[in-house]
């Protein structure tokens, strides 16, 4: 996990506390962040112990948490964990939020499992080695537990920001690097750390690598739906954004679930 990511990452927690995008009053007030096919293939998590790796500063983790699970959130920046912390003690939602890097979560959990392994929208696109990834959730899955990802599709990356022409290779295992001012929530904020890597995953990669993990998958389901107008045409649809009617689609999001044995 690179330093240049978690200086990004640190600089935009306040902007993205403070947004619109994540309405944070809205989330007080009792809004659930998570979206319905994740309600529907996670089940009711009422009773079960839940960690949300790269949870950024932790709406999804007290969703969860406001649905009856045991939570516990994981990231690597400090000032996310804070924010999820404050958040939480305003809610008076039970969570525990701790501050690490993905890959050192066994050792930070000090050796705990858990029902659920739960990680959601934009996080694999940060890290660098997939397989390590899922060879961490499978050290944290209980017996009879699964892994559950919610994540944009790896198809979007390829296509530039304007229209669908493709500017990237679907299977680069090289870095995309970005210098882009501001955040997905802001897109007008003033920031000073702009610069990312990020990495593409392609399906294939991480279905082979929770396989190599000793998970058995239980699902793959592809989504015509993103939350953010990725492309001019996108149409907006309540809070998330499709293909006109009646065009062609492309899959913009996928979840999985994997159980342990």
């Amino acid at each position: 996990m690179s330093d240049l990511n978690r200086s990004w990452w640190d600089e935009r927690v306040p902007l993205h506390v403070a947004s619109d995008f994540y309405d944070v009053e809205g989330f007080k007030a009792g809004a659930n962040t998570l979206r319905p096919f994740e309600l529907e293939e996670v089940g009711d998590p009422s009773g079960r112990s839940l960690v949300h790796l790269q949870c950024h500063f932790g709406l999804d983790t007290l969703s969860w948490a406001r649905l009856g699970a045991s939570v516990t959130g994981l990231d690597f920046s400090g000032p996310a964990v804070e924010a999820a912390r404050s958040v939480a003690a305003e809610t008076g939602l039970d969570a525990e939020f701790v501050a690490a890097s993905v890959y050192d979560a066994p050792a930070a959990f000090g050796g705990r499992r858990f029902d659920v392994v739960y990680t959601g929208l934009g996080a694999l696109n940060w890290l660098p080695d997939i397989r390590r990834w899922a060879e961490v959730v499978a050290q944290l899955v209980a017996p009879g537990g699964f892994l559950y990802l919610s994540e944009f599709h790896p198809i979007a990356d390829v296509f530039g920001d304007d229209d669908l022409t493709i500017e990237h290779d679907y299977f680069q295992t090289e870095p995309l690097t970005f210098d882009d001012p501001g955040t997905y929530a802001d897109l007008e904020a003033h920031t000073e750390h702009n610069r990312t890597e990020e990495w593409v995953h392609p399906i294939g990669e991480v279905v082979s690598a929770v396989i190599e993990a000793g998970l058995a998958i239980e699902l793959l389901h592809e989504h015509d739906y993103t939350l953010f107008p990725r492309w001019p045409l996108l149409e907006r649809d309540g809070d998330s954004y499709r293909f006109p009617a009646g065009q062609p689609r492309l899959p913009l999001m996928y979840s999985l679930r994997a159980r342990a044995g």
